[in-house]
Parts: C-alpha cells; structure tokens; sequence
C-alpha cells in the first residue's frame, strides 16, 4: 500500500483509529491491562471504560502507538512510506515527507522496526541454503586516518561483521556480531538455530568457520579465487541481499551504530521476506498492534 491508497482508504484520524480497533480486537473491544471484554465505550474521547478494573484505555494502549502525540494517520503514512522504500528511507527524508523533524521521524521509525524484528520469525530454512558474511561500516572521520588505522577489506577490518543464512528464493537470517565474536562456534549455532539441518544443504565460501559444518549437515564450498559460482553452488542469493543492505547504510543511513544497527538489519530482512506478500501493510499493521 502506498501513500495515496493510505489516503484513500483512511482519509481521517477516526478512519484509522477504527481501523486499528478492528485489527487488534475485531468486534469486541478487551481491556489491555486486565483483558476483560466487559467494557462500555467512550466515543468522545475515542477511548472505552473497562467496567472490570475501573480503568480507561485507548486502543493503542500496548502498541507502537503508545504514547504517542502524532495523529494515526500519519503513522499510517510512515508505515506505508518505509515499506515501500527498498533501500530505507533516512529520517531526515521521512521528517520532510511527513512535516516532523527528523528526532520525532526517527524515532517513528524505530518504533515501526519494532514491529519488523526477526525475533517473530521462527520458522527454519529448508532445501538450498546459502550462508555469507558481510562487514558494515564507514571511513574513519578526517583527522582520524593514523598509520594502520583506516578500515582494511575482508575479514581483517574493524568493520562490523553480520552474518546470513539465506535459502533460494526465500527467506534470509541475517544477525551482527562483534568482532571477535565471529568464530567457527558461533557460526555453526547461528546456521543451528536459523537452519533446518536435516532437511538443507548449505552452501558457503571457503572461510574456516564454516569447516565443522559437514559434521551434522551437507555442506558445499565454492572458491571465490577462482570463480563465483561453481555449477549450482554459489553464494549470490545472500550476496543480493548484502547488496541492499549495504546500499540502504551508505546511500540512505550514512552511518548506523553498532547499538542500532540490529534493528536496521530486522528492517531489511523483514522486507526481503515478505517482498512477495500481497498485504504487506495490513501484515505490518497487525504486527504493530499484537
């Protein structure tokens, strides 16, 4: 859903409000501190009266929409806005497109990452499953480039490495490490945990971590010294994936924080996942309310 089917469909404040109610509770409203159905409503104030533990509440009470001061149609917007933006959207970009400044448009969008998070994604990948490394980061500031201290390529950087299992034409698993954390024992738990191991076959580079791999799952190496892809082994499906994550950093974020960084890379796969999805938004909108 884009910007103007938002209009379209949610032309007001109440429009969303309703909305919103009809997806978190359909026709029957429940109290969200003690979950009782028991209720009366209180339409001019656009909140119900819970007639069990004597407490007004607001349907966003429990939500990314918590708290907030901004009229829900223009978290309508914002949603629509970043799922639409391939490659991310800046908050800059986001403050000029929704009339905020750029704190109040970052941290809408950090509370629509929330809804994004991998966490809610426990399903393991099955069939061909490619496994890649990535490293995140930027120049180092003028006035900061000592001898031996600019950023080296591959793996002997101080970048952040990120990790991802991808399966073809599917999902992607990706997660930040720091950097002397990205050794063969916690490669292997991350394809454990993201992989089906008895129903997948793994495809890497030749990097050392992934030697004790072939010891509980098949597992097929192709040399990127001598090629990229080698028959049906190869890494591109994640390297894509690498690709416009990397692009969103550079192009759009300039510069993430190890701290945030996680939730950006939520952002990316949550998109990547569901590129297909024939609701994105109405997804995203139940997520943001459950």
């Amino acid at each position: 859903m884009n910007i103007v089917k938002v209009y379209e469909q949610f032309p007001t404040n109440d429009d969303c409000i309703a909305h919103i109610e009809k997806v978190r509770w359909g026709d029957i409203p429940k109290c969200p501190y003690c979950n009782s159905d028991n209720s009366t409503p209180m339409p001019k104030e656009k909140r119900h009266h819970c007639n069990n533990c004597n407490t007004s509440y607001k349907v966003t009470v429990g939500t990314i929409f918590h708290h907030t001061h901004l009229p829900p149609q223009k978290w309508f917007l914002a949603i629509a806005i970043i799922l639409d933006a391939k490659k991310g959207i800046s908050a800059r970009q986001l403050g000029r497109d929704l009339n905020v400044n750029k704190d109040t448009a970052w941290r809408m969008a950090m509370k629509i990452r929330q809804a994004m998070t991998q966490y809610a994604q426990r399903e393991l990948l099955t069939g061909i499953v490619e496994a890649d490394e990535t490293y995140i980061g930027g120049k180092l500031r003028r006035g900061n480039t000592k001898k031996g201290g600019g950023h080296k390529r591959g793996r002997g950087t101080k970048k952040t490495p990120v990790v991802g299992v991808a399966s073809r034409k599917g999902k992607v698993k990706a997660k930040s490490f720091k950097n002397k954390s990205l050794n063969k024992r916690n490669l292997n738990a991350l394809v454990r945990r993201h992989v089906d191991v008895k129903n997948a076959t793994l495809y890497t580079d030749e990097y050392k971590g992934y030697i004790e791999i072939k010891r509980f799952m098949p597992h097929a190496t192709v040399d990127h010294t001598k090629w990229y892809v080698d028959g049906n082994v190869h890494t591109n499906t994640i390297e894509s994936f690498w690709a416009l994550l990397k692009r969103g950093v550079v192009g759009q974020y300039h510069k993430v924080s190890d701290r945030y960084l996680p939730k950006y890379i939520d952002e990316f796969s949550y998109r990547w996942n569901h590129r297909e999805h024939d609701d994105l938004f109405g997804l995203t909108l139940k997520r943001a309310v459950r």
